[in-house]
């Protein structure tokens, strides 16, 4: 979400004259756009605005922007009597505070004042920065704003505001853009998404959606996400299962493998609800990739119950878990009302269990893949080699002269590893990539 905040603010500079920065001493205005969903996202936030302080003290004339969940949507007064250095407090996904301060006393014509507002108000019509103009392939829409669901550990409800839907017809502008400026692959986004179009009249849902976004010449993949156990429908499987631009990879987070961990957490369903919806998953979507999301240590989480989702895990060998220790958030639930009494040492262990047995779970599933042709949608070129990814959103490095941005092209499978693979073109000699190479170069990009 972040990523397409950004873009849009970028975006919105452009339309006022600014040119992107190749450093931060070089810049005349700065955004820091914040994530606070983890502490160690929050320190770092903090880190980097206290160094810009010095840059400040140098250059007066410098804006500083602070932006996103750092400031949230329910006022910064505290923030602005800590960082009075920062010039203006943008809540998450609204470039409008940073274009009314850089435009403010000038006197411009009213079809051009009208231009800033649009882009303030996110109408749809995204023109990407010059630097990323013909060269993103991969792109986020976001089409659900914020969150009313409340997990008792989420800042997200507090920080981004209450669920909102995008009109239909703005986020199909807004794809409608990115493809004129070469984007193929799109991402829908939303804290919830499947929850999409809930609060609109017309009735449009995620799955109608789908259908009208595969409908855009162009575009060539699309994927979604964040899924919720609890409202990802039979009928949105199928719809998946039915469009071939939609891409055979679903994002749904399980949280925990104990029930009452699960209820602690409110995320109102119970592991063996999860079980049913997986294996749903796999019966209505062949060959599907299925990634999740996992909390270790939440308050009151015991060794038992913590086996629990090293079992779950272990049982239902997932393509990829995104995991977390807990990080009690200000103003949740869980922070108010529970004890965060599982040490950071205990956090760490369980972290790395886990860590341990999703690294051995991806090595086996791609393993498969070897010796077998995929496509590959290419993205860019990362110290000599290109990378992509495959419809099931696994990472392949392919090394050849030809330039691959934004080609779906067939891959031969070389070499598999946990978090990333090899392939070569169908003709081409096989390169060899040490396995060392092969995690270095995954450390720079993410899986």
């Amino acid at each position: 979400m972040n990523v397409a905040d950004s873009l849009r603010v970028a975006s919105s500079l452009e339309h006022l004259g600014y040119r992107a920065a190749p450093r931060a001493e070089e810049a005349d205005v700065i955004v820091l756009n914040t994530c606070v969903v983890r502490q160690s996202a929050e320190d770092k936030a903090y880190g980097r605005l206290h160094s810009l302080r010095p840059l400040k003290t140098q250059r007066p004339d410098l804006v500083i922007n602070l932006m996103g969940c750092l400031v949230g949507v329910k006022g910064y007064e505290r923030l602005k009597q800590r960082f009075p250095y920062v010039d203006v407090f943008s809540p998450p996904s609204d470039p409008g505070p940073l274009v009314a301060f850089l435009t403010q006393g000038e006197s411009r014509e009213l079809e051009q004042a009208e231009t800033h507002q649009r882009f303030a108000a996110m109408d749809g019509d995204l023109l990407l920065p010059l630097d990323e103009r013909g060269r993103l392939v991969a792109s986020y829409v976001a089409v659900v704003l914020g969150c009313s669901h409340a997990c008792t550990y989420c800042i997200i409800p507090y920080r981004r505001g209450v669920e909102r839907s995008r009109g239909v017809d703005e986020i199909l502008a807004e794809v409608r853009s990115l493809v004129s400026q070469g984007v193929k692959e799109i991402t829908l986004l939303g804290q919830i998404v499947d929850r999409y179009g809930k609060d609109l009249p017309d009735g449009t849902g995620l799955e109608g959606l789908l259908r009208l976004a595969a409908e855009v010449d162009g575009l060539e993949r699309i994927r979604f996400l964040t899924s919720h156990p609890s409202w990802m429908t039979d009928s949105l499987l199928e719809t998946v299962a039915e469009l071939p631009k939609v891409m055979p990879h679903i994002e749904v987070p399980v949280q925990a493998g104990d029930d009452q961990v699960l209820e602690n957490m409110k995320r109102g369903y119970t592991a063996d609800n999860y079980r049913r919806l997986v294996e749903r998953i796999r019966q209505r979507i062949p060959g599907v990739a299925i990634a999740t999301d996992i909390i270790v240590g939440f308050p009151g989480e015991t060794q038992a119950q913590f086996q629990r989702t090293v079992d779950l895990l272990a049982e239902l060998k997932l393509d990829v878990a995104h995991l977390a220790r807990y990080s009690p958030r200000p103003g949740t639930v869980s922070e108010r009302r529970m004890k965060n009494d599982v040490p950071e040492t205990e956090k760490w262990r369980r972290f790395r269990l886990l860590e341990d047995l999703q690294e051995s779970i991806a090595a086996e599933i791609n393993a498969r893949y070897l010796g077998e042709r995929v496509e590959v949608l290419f993205e860019e070129q990362v110290r000599g080699r290109w990378r992509g990814r495959t419809p099931t959103n696994k990472l392949v490095f392919c090394e050849t002269n030809e330039n691959l941005r934004g080609q779906a092209r067939q891959v031969v499978i070389t070499w598999t590893g946990p978090w990333s693979m090899q392939g070569r073109l169908p003709g081409a000699p096989a390169a060899a990539l040490p396995v060392s190479q092969a995690v270095d170069q995954l450390s720079g990009g993410g899986s």
